[in-house]
């Protein structure tokens, strides 16, 4: 006898309607329990959603496209009855197979789920701690060294644990900062390229791998010493290790010079997240690179792939193409950076398909081989590359939260089996004094939300009354066009069946943008129809990622789109195609020629 059972999508740490991208299995297959059943993609990461029980797939439940949440079903899997069906979390019996006659199916209904129990915390260690505090933040990114420093103003005694030598976490050394710095050199290429079709001739640009790589290095280099500097003026005790609890109120710190006890009262977990390595990859083989090998800038491969259409994906596409590379991209979704609306991604592909040896959407790599002349790749989708072998093959489909890495179940804090951590709207764990935020809380995993739950977690932690409860969260793409957008998209708003308005703003009719020569891109907002309130908006086009702060604050402060249409923007800006899209939207555009509509 045989149970059917259903595998479901776990805890998604706060997202919600998240692209499937790719099926893993099929009916028939054997799987065993861990073992990664469909790959989903939001914003900035990718993830594998593992079988929470091993089996024979009897039936898929989605398909690519499908958008899914936690507790959705993916697939039935066929499990020998001995297995224990009614603990693990996300399954639930739904009957039975035999080859009994006499056997009938379960007629009852189970019970749901049981809930995530937390794990039981060790007991403190009863050592002399080497080092006490009231308050110790795990990781000094964005939101930790943020936490720390607001800690410290606030009044309290706070050490700051980084595993590497450097404050600022990925972001600020491996991450942001120095992708915008390779990010401004390839818009300098590109921009001295397009003016010679206006009368000025550059030349072809020599690129000095060793100068740029400095001149990044410097950047990074700028911003993690001022933290250094803020952290001693804050009194903010820096301890240089990899950090484990070991305890509610202990971590144990494996520096060079050996084990340090940290003993704390309140904890700020900000361990963030890793990017996440397929294992159909030769990832022993250095030709094989992830995002951070991507900013290493070795060389300037002669043939480069890029697995994953998405943010980082594409940025780091485009600064290889400018320093000469030829670049094919592969994406497994029907669309590039599957979290944004289509609209706005067509300007950017139709120009970057110009640039690129090719980019192929609904297309995996099934199979990745180190050879003497390359990395041989092997296709399987609609789309195959003409091109197999690659110099360097950089995979960026994603990241995976760090909440597994960090001991902290030895202090009772719980953590999904994707590595999320749970938190309330203080950023508070199950544990009342452990806090956590940042990536591995939830989506999205941006910086600029870590920072912001930094501070809430800094106040609650000191007993203010502080929550964090921003309506909207903006995402950037820097490539060229720049890609951003906030709130409701429109594409979500039509598949809740929202009742909403739109006012898009062509830069076309720009007088900065032709000015510039860059009318590809445009503004759209997005209103509620009942209150013609701003619910979301979307911009692609250069500097898109300055210009969509003030649609934020717009969501933010519930403004109507008169209020965003007779705020006088200067002219000539690309900002002021923020309010005539409102403008569009009310009807009194002047700038366009819009026939009423009978």
């Amino acid at each position: 006898m045989a149970n059917i059972i259903e595998l479901k999508v776990p805890d998604l740490g706060g997202s919600h309607d998240v692209p499937v991208i790719e099926i893993l299995v099929k009916p028939g297959d054997t799987v065993i329990k861990e073992q990664s059943l469909i790959t989903l993609e939001s914003d900035k990461a990718t993830m594998d959603i593992p079988a929470s029980q091993g089996g024979t797939i009897v039936d898929i439940k989605i398909k690519l496209g499908d958008e899914v949440n936690e507790g959705t079903v993916i697939a039935t899997i066929e499990v020998a009855a001995a297995v224990d069906t009614g603990k693990p979390v996300g399954e639930k019996v739904v009957g039975q197979a035999t080859t009994a006659a006499a056997a009938a199916p379960i007629a009852a209904a189970p019970a749901p789920a049981p809930a995530v129990t937390a794990p039981k915390a060790a007991g403190a260690s009863g050592r002399t701690a080497d080092i006490e505090c009231e308050l110790v933040v795990l990781g000094s990114g964005p939101g930790g060294y943020t936490a720390a420093f607001r800690g410290a103003d606030i009044g309290m005694d706070v050490v700051l644990i980084e595993r590497y030598e450097s404050l600022g976490g990925v972001c600020l050394n491996v991450g942001c900062i120095p992708s915008k710095a390779l990010l401004h050199a390839s818009a300098v290429i590109e921009e001295a390229e397009a003016i010679a079709a206006h009368g000025i001739t550059f030349g072809k640009p020599q690129i000095d791998l060793d100068k740029l790589r400095d001149f990044k290095t410097k950047v990074v280099g700028k911003l993690t010493g001022g933290l250094a500097s803020m952290a001693k003026q804050r009194k903010v005790r820096t301890v240089t290790g990899v950090g484990m609890f070991i305890s509610p109120h202990e971590i144990e710190v494996t520096t060079k010079d050996g084990v340090k006890l940290v003993r704390f009262q309140k904890a700020i977990i900000a361990a963030g997240s890793q990017s996440v390595k397929l294992p159909s990859f030769p990832w022993d083989d250095d030709r094989v690179i992830d995002s951070t090998g991507a900013l290493e800038l070795r060389d300037v491969p002669k043939k480069l792939l890029v697995v994953g259409g998405g943010i980082i994906g594409l940025e780091m596409a485009t600064v290889y193409a400018s320093l000469g590379a030829e670049v094919t991209v592969v994406e497994l979704a029907d669309q590039l950076m599957p979290g944004a609306d289509i609209d706005l991604v067509k300007p950017l592909q139709a120009r970057i398909a110009k640039r690129y040896k090719g980019i192929h959407l609904k297309t995996k790599v099934v199979a990745a081989k180190a050879e003497k002349q390359g990395i041989v790749i092997t296709f399987e989708g609609e789309s195959i590359p003409e091109t197999t072998v690659f110099d360097r093959v950089l995979v960026s489909v994603g990241r995976s939260p760090n909440g597994n890495k960090v001991g902290a179940d030895k202090a009772g804090v719980e953590v999904t089996d994707r590595g999320f951590i749970p938190v309330d709207k203080q950023m508070r764990t199950n544990v009342p004094h452990i806090f956590a935020i940042g990536d591995l809380v939830g989506q999205p995993m941006l910086a600029h939300k870590a920072t912001h739950e930094a501070k809430v977690a800094a106040e609650a932690a000191h007993g203010e009354k502080s929550f964090f409860d921003a309506r909207v969260i903006p995402s950037v793409a820097y490539t060229d066009p720049e890609i951003a957008w906030v709130g409701v998209t429109e594409r979500e708003a039509k598949e809740k069946g929202l009742k909403v308005g739109v006012g898009k703003f062509p830069w076309a009719a720009s007088g900065r943008a032709i000015g510039i020569d860059r009318t590809e891109g445009f503004t759209k907002l997005i209103f509620d129809e009942e209150t013609h309130r701003i619910v979301g908006a979307g911009i692609v086009g250069v500097h898109a990622g300055d210009l969509i702060s003030e649609l934020a604050l717009a969501i933010e402060m519930g403004a109507e789109a008169g209020d965003i249409g007779r705020t006088v923007h200067p002219h000539p800006t690309l900002g002021e195609s923020v309010g005539m899209a409102a403008e569009v939207y009310e009807g009194t555009i002047t700038d366009l020629y819009i026939p009423k509509k009978k």
